[in-house]
């Protein structure tokens, strides 16, 4: 059987497994059964994917990140090095949950998370939001958020591109955004306000 993305030989494929065109899934990485990765990613050395976890489109995943079942990432998704997904609010090795009692969480289009940054589950990390390295997240992210800190706190709000915004939203990249009640959304650029 022909593949269209890369493996390492150190890796393992579950059976079960679906794996996008051009994916590149990098040293000792592990994709477990029901997983579906799509297209153009990199998982870098010592990722796991669990179960039946869900994974758009170029999403970039670092070395030692574990995407617990429960867990979605949506297309353009960047996770730094060795940050925390959990799935499980209150575990008990005497007492372990089934798959339908994980607690889910979703982190949308072009966000990023630090490295060493915690993500409790139940949580929305909203769309091209910013998780500093090291945060602590304990509950939703609004859009193109930058939040830090423990507990992560909004500190400011970030373009697409990544770069801080001013205090009226705009870019030096020439976007310019308009608060909602979820965050922030792209607004029409007007060169002279």
């Amino acid at each position: 059987m022909s593949i269209d993305y890369f493996v390492h030989s150190s890796s393992f494929i579950d059976d079960g497994a679906v794996v996008g065109k051009g994916t590149k899934i990098w040293h000792f990485c592990h994709v477990q059964s029901g997983a579906v990765i799509g297209k153009g990613c990199s998982l870098g050395q010592n990722v796991n994917i669990s179960n039946n976890v869900k994974i758009g489109n170029f999403v970039k995943i670092q070395n030692n990140v574990s995407v617990y079942e429960g867990v979605e990432l949506e297309d353009y998704v960047f996770c730094g090095p060795s940050c925390v997904f959990t799935n499980d609010i209150s575990p008990r090795s005497k007492y372990p949950k089934q798959p339908s009692e994980y607690i889910r969480t979703l982190v949308k289009t072009g966000a990023s998370v630090g490295a060493n940054a915690t993500v409790l589950c139940g949580i929305t990390i909203g769309k091209w939001s910013l998780i500093g390295a090291g945060a602590v997240v304990v509950s939703d992210v609004p859009d193109y958020a930058l939040v830090t800190g423990v507990p992560a706190e909004i500190t400011g709000y970030v373009c697409e591109c990544g770069k801080r915004l001013d205090d009226n939203f705009r870019c030096e990249c020439g976007r310019r955004y308009v608060r909602t009640p979820n965050g922030l959304e792209e607004g029409t650029c007007n060169s002279k306000t």
